[in-house]
């Protein structure tokens, strides 16, 4: 091994393009087959496992070659998780990196301009890297491959054992037990716990302190379907609807208004409950339906609960129906919600999707936040730790089972999920200098 005087920087260096761009060309020439939308869309992440798994054997306890303990962990058929160990001499002194997932969300290649199937470059800029998971997450996994990759080959002593996790399934919760979830199960994260852990999956090169977590919910109305001219004889449960989400609403924000923590974290925005999609079973401009449906979501800081706030919304949905004649505003001389002479009333139901993700403020107080802020000014230029509600699952749960969940990434929040998605060869080149810099910091402590 490298001498331990030698500094870790030097020994290690910078992020090579060459063989990072070849292992992006590989895996993103794999994502028609990593979407992640069943029943139609089953991501085969073997496929960028053993990409993964051919960069790093080379240095690898498997051949001879070097250090690196790698080891292929499957729940389902096609689907596996990697995990990647440099061993550090020191038992219980840990630094890992996990989170860089190898599935992305679908792409429709005919709305792109450029193949979201295979890795390209910008004519005019190149440091563009275009293609579907350069930013969310395959840029992330090759960038943390190729840390490992260049550990294995350099050997340096450390104290601390580097560990990678390269994770299946975090792009769609409905199938569950064959990511992060089944390792940490079956107990094979445990020796994380004993150090900062790093979840390689948000943007823009700053640590994220915050997220929030997300409760999907529809809102049904039921009335009585009947002729829009004789609006008298019917109830319109769109009327309903609407003005049965506008008093949820104001009580939502009444119970869970702007917590005096969101600041603290710089979130964006305080939790927000808000409608985004309307479905009704069809029919005629001239008939009045029997039923629809508003859909949307809550967005939670994690400074409320997620059972709480679903207990509180189906108390506001019952006490609604028992006082529709008197609790809700109608919509002119005729609008009702009760036929007393039919003995119809009309009625809400809410439901929730069964995938509720909860926030995450992550330890501002933990040496794994002060390593990656101080690596971060060092290397970026500039701190500015940032919280948002968009929503990451899983690691809310690391953190419940005593694990010290940090988060950054290096891809660009304007290209996350969106089409025409696409990462800069220097933002990654910094996210390595970053990874190098918390090693070496903890390896500095006594």
């Amino acid at each position: 091994m490298a001498s331990p005087a030698a500094p870790l920087k030097d020994a290690v260096g910078g992020l090579e393009r060459e063989p990072f761009v070849a292992l992006l060309s590989k895996l993103i020439g794999e994502t028609a087959r990593l979407q992640n939308d069943p029943p139609g869309h089953v991501p085969q992440e073997d496929l960028v496992a053993q990409h993964v798994v051919d960069v790093l054997r080379p240095v690898s306890t498997d051949t001879g070659g070097g250090p690196l303990v790698v080891r292929k962990v499957s729940y389902a058929d096609g689907r596996s998780n990697v995990i990647a160990e440099y061993p550090g001499t020191v038992p219980g002194r840990v630094v890992s990196f996990v989170g860089m997932h190898m599935d992305v969300v679908p792409a429709n290649p005919s709305e792109w301009d450029f193949d979201p199937f295979s890795l390209t470059f910008d004519s005019n800029d190149n440091d563009m890297l275009r293609g579907r998971g350069t930013t969310d997450c395959l840029g992330h996994v090759a960038l943390v491959a190729q840390l490992m990759r260049r550990l294995g080959e350099v050997k340096p002593a450390l104290k601390h054992s580097v560990i990678a996790v390269f994770i299946a399934n975090e792009e769609n919760s409905s199938v569950t037990g064959i990511g992060v979830d089944g390792l940490v199960k079956d107990g094979l994260l445990d020796k994380l716990k004993t150090g900062p852990l790093f979840w390689i999956d948000t943007a823009d090169k700053q640590p994220c302190i915050g997220t929030g977590g997300c409760i999907p919910w529809h809102l049904k109305a039921t009335g009585k379907l009947f002729h829009s001219g004789l609006a008298h004889k019917a109830i319109n449960p769109m009327e309903l609807n609407m003005e049965a989400l506008k008093e949820i609403q104001k009580r939502f924000y009444a119970d869970f208004p702007s917590h005096e923590k969101e600041k603290l974290y710089k979130f964006a925005t305080p939790s927000t409950m808000k409608p985004t999609k309307w479905s009704y079973p069809g029919g005629g401009l001239n008939q009045i339906p029997g039923e629809c449906t508003i859909s949307g979501d809550i967005r939670l800081t994690p400074f409320y609960s997620t059972s709480c706030v679903v207990k509180k919304i189906k108390e506001y949905v019952d006490d609604i129906n028992e006082r529709l004649e008197t609790l809700l505003d109608t919509r002119g001389p005729v609008s009702k919600y009760v036929l007393p002479d039919e003995n119809l009333r009309g009625r809400l139901e809410i439901t929730f999707d069964g995938d509720i993700m909860n926030g995450v403020a992550c330890n501002l107080e933990s040496r794994g936040f002060q390593a990656l802020c101080k690596a971060t000014e060092e290397i970026v230029g500039h701190v500015q730790p940032y919280s948002i509600t968009g929503s990451l699952p899983l690691i809310r749960e690391l953190q419940e089972e005593g694990f010290d969940v940090q988060t950054a990434g290096y891809g660009l929040l304007k290209t996350y999920h969106a089409k025409n998605e696409y990462c800069l060869f220097s933002d990654m080149a910094q996210g390595f200098q970053v990874f190098v810099s918390i090693i070496s910091q903890l390896e500095a402590e006594v």
